[in-house]
């Protein structure tokens, strides 16, 4: 009856907009802003009030937005997903064929913590209220595939990142790496959380397709699985998909139930471009995207870019309420993919710019090189494959040969019992032909233990570089990778002078490395080159500096114009989806105009800041230099392939998902 505090909708618009923008801003700021603008004290029920009126304007916001999406026929089901990507979904008729309809990556988060409310002694607050978007994904789509993969008999990535691994320790070895990379992924997550982050999937232009909660857990393989589940529901067949572990997950996939139908539509699993570097070399020969036809300069690492954001939001979402939690991070989603939009023809023109220019160069670097080293496009490949097939040769030796080894190796104490093993009639004299193999073998081990210990060494490096670039990162923690650097520098040092050592100690001996040579490593799986088999490799084709180089080249070429192809395909896109948006927005105008003319005035305000957008993404594509693909508008295929007979009407041609998540809000 007598308001005393009052909140201006434009006092609540302007801090949406700047929360969106800067997510570490929070309510608490703003009021306390407020206060000092104001003259008055602050207090702290000031924070709980502006909350209040917040919730009602985002709730005020949502209505206008579903009144608007129903107008604009954008409310059928899986809208957002078929039409949030313009150049990756809007798919026209008689385009080219790509190798890949659609590519996609999926990772999980740990920043987006949320404290469990029992851990106060207190009871939860309720709330009724629920996520009102549609990117999540809910725990009970989650959970039906909590277990199944331990029940069709493979345990060993039900929960990779929690629990120890029970196979062989040659079939996850890429696993093996990431534990080492990082220990504190060992560990349990701490039980005061209730939701211990999230886990998203982001096309390859980076826009936020989908989202659940990972509820007191690591990554388990339930999570990745109810998104590639959608995935597939939605999107269909020639999709491929990028996991900083998708070697070892495509295991996981295949043991699932999802296995046959992922078969059935072709779907692909690879590393992304970064993460891929920390596997073994024979797995970056098949799942790194340099390897794999079809995959242009998609890196892989979609979600990196946006963890890298999202982050922000711990410190204000991991005492909320669940609703707040989802509300912000939904809040935050919606505007990133609508920054996303803004700067989709900077993405393409950019892309296409550096595609061209590696093109150009790699072209005149091979030729060179081909014409010095009497080499053909033919060889590439084959020497891709004779270094798969060396690789795959690298096997645990025989038990018999492990046994001899370990008989050279044991003291007096227990050499009679391993000759009762080995079945040895006469000791094996020091300076015979057995004991002389054997005794090579035990160099060998020991020369491969320092190679490993070295390996292990320089991908932990690299890593503690990563979080120390990382936005966020506190002082204390600064410090603390600091030292550890320190430390880990003057480790390799001396990890790299304990390998020389070993190295020369072989016969014949090997190359001696240096901190220069390992920098140099385009990946560092080539660490698996300098164990070499019992069959010396160094002198084959495939093994030579120069050959190496050029093969990389080559393939990186081959990427190159295959990123141009796509990309003459996703530009046509988003021309039609601009096209088709003017008309059918400007339809639906007038139309509203008769029919609601309040909603139609709101359309209408929103779309000149939308055009706006439309017609700086019609300014970069008319310039992009060296353009080699049809230019105009296309015509959208009114058939989304899809395993789903939900789609049929949400494939219907109209404008690109984006424009309602651009919203801007009613200003009474």
């Amino acid at each position: 009856m007598y308001p005393t505090v009052a909140i201006s909708l434009r006092t609540l618009a302007a801090y949406r907009q700047i929360h969106r923008m800067c997510p570490r801003f929070s309510i608490q700021a703003q009021c306390k802003a407020l206060c000092f603008l104001h003259d008055i004290p602050y207090r702290p029920y000031l924070c709980m009030q502006f909350s209040a009126a917040y919730d009602i304007y985002l709730e005020i916001a949502h209505i206008v937005d579903k009144r608007l999406r129903a107008a604009l026929n954008h409310d059928t089901p899986n809208w957002r997903l078929l039409n949030s990507c313009p150049a990756c979904f809007y798919k026209l008729q008689d385009e080219p064929t790509l190798e890949f309809d659609w590519l996609v990556s999926i990772d999980g988060n740990n920043s987006l913590k949320h404290w469990d409310s029992a851990i106060y002694g207190t009871t939860a607050c309720m709330d009724s209220r629920k996520a009102r978007s549609d990117y999540w994904i809910g725990p009970t789509a989650v959970d039906q595939f909590k277990g199944e993969v331990k029940a069709q008999g493979d345990s060993s990535l039900d929960d990779w990142g929690d629990e120890p691994i029970k196979t062989n320790p040659g079939s996850l070895t890429c696993v093996s790496r990431w534990r080492n990379a990082g220990p504190e992924t060992r560990k349990k997550m701490f039980s005061v959380f209730h939701e211990s982050g999230i886990f998203i999937a982001a096309c390859r232009h980076r826009f936020v397709l989908l989202a659940c909660d990972m509820i007191q857990s690591g990554e388990l393989a339930k999570y990745p699985l109810a998104l590639i589940d959608k995935l597939l529901t939605v999107y269909g067949k020639n999709g491929a998909c990028a996991y900083d572990i998708g070697c070892a997950f495509s295991k996981t996939l295949t043991n699932s139930s999802l296995g046959p139908r992922a078969l059935d539509l072709n779907f692909r699993m690879m590393v992304g471009a970064f993460h891929g570097h920390a596997h073994n070399r024979k797995c970056q020969l098949v799942w790194h995207p340099t390897y794999i036809l079809g995959t242009g300069h998609s890196e892989g690492e979609g979600c990196e870019h946006i963890f890298s954001a999202s982050n922000e939001l711990a410190r204000s979402t991991r005492h909320a309420s669940p609703f707040h939690r989802h509300q912000t991070i939904e809040e935050h989603f919606a505007f990133w993919d609508a920054d996303k939009y803004a700067v989709l023809s900077n993405f393409l023109s950019n892309h296409y710019r550096e595609a061209t220019k590696q093109i150009s160069v790699l072209t005149a670097e091979l030729a060179i090189i081909q014409s010095e080293l009497g080499l053909t496009d033919a060889d590439f490949p084959r020497f891709l494959k004779e270094e798969h097939d060396y690789l795959d040769g690298l096997k645990q030796p025989p038990e018999k040969d492990r046994l001899s080894v370990q008989y050279v190796e044991h003291a007096e104490a227990l050499v009679a019992h391993v000759e009762a093993l080995l079945a040895v009639d006469a000791r094996w004299e020091i300076g015979g032909q057995e004991y002389n193999h054997f005794k090579e073998e035990v160099s060998l081990s020991k020369y491969r233990s320092v190679l490993d210990d070295l390996e292990r060494l320089v991908v932990m490096r690299l890593f503690e570089l990563s979080k120390l670039s990382l936005s966020g990162t506190g002082y204390k923690l600064r410090q603390q990778l600091g030292k550890a650097l320190q430390r880990r520098s003057e480790a390799i040092r001396n990890a790299i002078n304990r390998y020389n050592v070993q190295a020369v100690a072989l016969n014949p001996p090997r190359q001696k490395v240096s901190w220069k040579d390992i920098a140099d490593y385009s990946f560092l799986g080539e660490f698996d080159l300098l164990h070499h088999s019992r069959t010396d490799i160094r002198n084959s084709d495939w093994a030579t500096p120069a050959h190496r180089e050029a093969t990389t080249k080559y393939f990186k070429l081959c990427r190159a114009r295959e990123e141009i192809t796509r990309l003459n395909v996703e530009v046509r896109r988003l021309r039609t989806a601009i096209h088709d948006e003017e008309l059918h927005t400007s339809t639906v105008i007038q139309d509203l105009h008769v029919s609601n003319p309040q909603l139609g005035n709101e359309l209408r305000r929103q779309w000149r800041s939308r055009m706006a957008i439309n017609v700086i993404h019609s300014f970069h594509l008319d310039r992009i230099p060296g353009f080699s693909g049809t230019r105009g508008v296309g015509v959208r295929l009114n058939q989304f392939t899809s395993s789903s007979n939900d789609n049929a009407d949400s494939a219907r041609p109209t404008c690109p998902g984006t424009f309602c998540a651009s919203v801007r809000y009613l200003m009474f």
